[in-house]
């Protein structure tokens, strides 16, 4: 964030988003599996009205008012299995819409840094993708002018298996950082 600080950015306003992975709660282990059991949900301050659910196996994205969060610990059909916070703050660079932040695991540990960029003239996913990359190429160089340890990661998400649209919306974004929370468990030691 100093990196991002020390340019000429304007600071917006602070940003969090909640992802969790759930575990189905079988009562009856004999009963035939027509759940799924690989459910990650995701919510976004910038979007309170809505709640997105992964279906990683299915490759679904599920858009959801936000109160169905309360209508599943009712049912009690699915157990919360842990938490990720991403949290930080949004920054203007120019056509460049930033977010950077951290990643925490469960209120306890930082598993990482997360940096999200926008090209606010196009949301075309593949007319912006070159661009984009080389963005963060650019800002790789930024942190090694400054002396700043650590190396930024690419993850792609695999919005093609999701069969998304090449328009960028909030269920790209689910995807997105649902599949982060995945590679910072990965990354576990």
């Amino acid at each position: 964030m100093k990196s991002i600080e020390s340019l000429n950015v304007t600071r917006g306003a602070r940003w969090e988003a909640k992802a969790a992975q759930y575990r189905p709660m079988l009562r009856d282990q004999n009963l035939p599996a027509d759940f799924a059991r690989d459910l990650q949900s995701i919510f976004f301050s910038e979007n309170p009205s809505k709640f997105f659910f992964i279906l990683r196996t299915e490759h679904m994205v599920v858009e959801a008012d936000s109160n169905v969060q309360d209508i599943m610990e009712r049912l009690q059909t699915y157990r919360n299995r842990l938490t990720f916070v991403f949290e930080g703050y949004q920054y203007q660079l120019g056509d460049f819409n930033l977010k950077a932040g951290r990643a925490v695991l469960n209120g306890e540990s930082i598993r990482g840094i997360v940096l999200e960029v926008e090209y606010l003239p196009v949301s075309s996913i593949e007319k912006s993708r070159t661009l984009l990359q080389e963005f963060v190429e650019l800002w790789q160089d930024v942190i090694s002018k400054h002396s700043l340890n650590g190396k930024i990661s690419h993850l792609e998400p695999p919005f093609g298996s999701y069969l998304l649209s090449d328009t960028y919306s909030w269920q790209h974004t689910a995807v997105q950082y649902t599949n982060m929370m995945t590679h910072f468990l990965s990354q576990r030691s």
